[in-house]
């Protein structure tokens, strides 16, 4: 029996699912998790209405905010500084792509 090894990227993931949102990077999390939101809520330290308005866009977090959800669900938190920042400039209906480095 032999396994093969698909490799999927965030360009192949964008395309069937659509461009990544802190929002859609919560509920994912939580979903691979099998959590429901009350538990994530309970987890993340938040309302269960306030994760509902981030995983459907409604709200976007301050940078602070960001860092504190990725520190409790340990995600990188470059990766949610970078999906916060850039779900503003799209709410701004701006056309700049976001790109953060981690400071040396």
């Amino acid at each position: 029996m032999s396994t093969k090894t698909i490799k999927v990227g965030l360009a192949e993931i964008e395309k069937q699912f659509g461009s990544l949102t802190f929002g859609r990077l919560l509920k994912s999390h939580r979903l691979g998790e099998e959590l429901t939101q009350v538990e994530m809520a309970k987890q993340l330290k938040m309302s269960k209405q306030s994760l509902n308005d981030l995983e459907n866009g409604r709200k976007i977090p301050s940078i602070r905010r960001a860092i504190e959800i990725a520190r409790r669900m340990g995600v990188l938190e470059e990766l949610v500084v970078q999906l916060a920042l850039q779900d503003q400039v799209s709410r701004e209906k701006l056309k700049f792509t976001v790109r953060v480095s981690k400071a040396s």
